[in-house]
């Protein structure tokens, strides 16, 4: 795979509203993971049935080996919202937001989403079937997995952005990537309780599904999914009522020229549409001019 088509530099901007320091989907996840924190940390020891908070919490939402009676399957997603200390959810957060904002900037907050969920289901798949080839199996928690996932993406986006170590050595981001996946493979099978197995777990399937995303749409099955969970945005356009979603319909569309002002109010929702759904593919730096100003048009008369 190219990943030149995936990387960008500080000239980038999303449409409408330009680079943000806090986008959504990192927003939630600090959000979600601070207040999972919070809650464990001063409500942990209020007894409930004789038994705290804090192992309450831990017994259903922790990670649990496969072969534990506490395990359930809604921990494959719940243990990343977990973390065992402040040094622990303050590093975590830090590099979600550090190698984060900039992915979600250039891909957009629903394909982030997708990667960082995948990337931290693979980080538990390792755990629970790798790891106690090399070690015993304990719970797990942490956001590391899915963390690790972005860090190995943002190495192959921008691979000579300087990365300053301690905050203080610059390092070019490939060199940091490589030199951090080695450290983690040297430390599998040490003495210590760090996860690493789930590190390298979460870098190998996010690397594995920017390979392969072009081929399986995964993006587009969880875009269905979710959809139906939720309302109709007013820019979905419907056909007999129902929502039309098919990307095979959207590869050859044509675009009107909006520099004729005569044609501005003829822009239909399907075109808006399809260029909505063509930055879902590939990105907004993709689009062409005429289906630029078209956006831009269509979002002045949204505000």
């Amino acid at each position: 795979m190219d990943f030149k088509k995936y990387r960008s530099d500080y000239s980038y901007r999303p449409p409408m509203g330009g680079f943000s320091l806090m986008p959504p989907m990192i927003r939630f996840l600090l959000i979600a993971n601070v207040t999972a924190f919070a809650i464990t940390a001063l409500l942990g020891n209020i007894r409930i049935s004789g038994t705290p908070l804090q192992d309450w919490i831990m017994y259903w939402f922790a990670l649990w080996p496969v072969d534990s009676q506490a395990f359930h399957v809604w921990q494959l997603i719940t243990y990343m919202f977990l973390h065992g200390g402040l040094a622990h959810i303050f590093f975590n957060m830090f590099a979600l937001w550090m190698f984060g904002v900039e992915l979600e900037n250039v891909w957009g907050s629903r394909r982030f989403a997708v990667y960082y969920f995948i990337c931290g289901l693979g980080a538990a798949f390792s755990q629970l079937f790798i790891a106690p080839l090399f070690s015993t199996p304990a719970p797990t928690i942490g956001a590391s997995g899915g963390i690790f996932g972005l860090l190995l993406a943002f190495g192959l986006m921008f691979p000579n952005r300087l990365i300053y170590l301690y905050f203080f050595l610059p390092i070019k981001a490939k060199y940091f990537v490589i030199g951090y996946i080695i450290l983690e493979i040297w430390a599998v099978g040490g003495a210590s309780n760090v996860a690493h197995l789930a590190h390298l777990g979460g870098a190998a399937v996010g690397f594995l599904y920017l390979l392969v995303e072009d081929k399986i749409p995964v993006e587009e099955i969880f875009n269905k999914i979710t959809s139906l969970f939720k309302k109709r945005s007013p820019l979905q356009y419907r056909d007999g009522g129902k929502s039309i979603f098919n990307r095979s319909n959207t590869i050859d569309a044509d675009y009107k020229d909006v520099s004729n002002d005569d044609t501005k109010n003829e822009v239909s929702q399907e075109v808006i549409d399809r260029i909505l759904d063509k930055i879902g593919r590939s990105g907004y730096q993709n689009l062409t001019e005429e289906e630029k100003k078209i956006l831009f048009e269509a979002s002045k008369k949204i505000h």
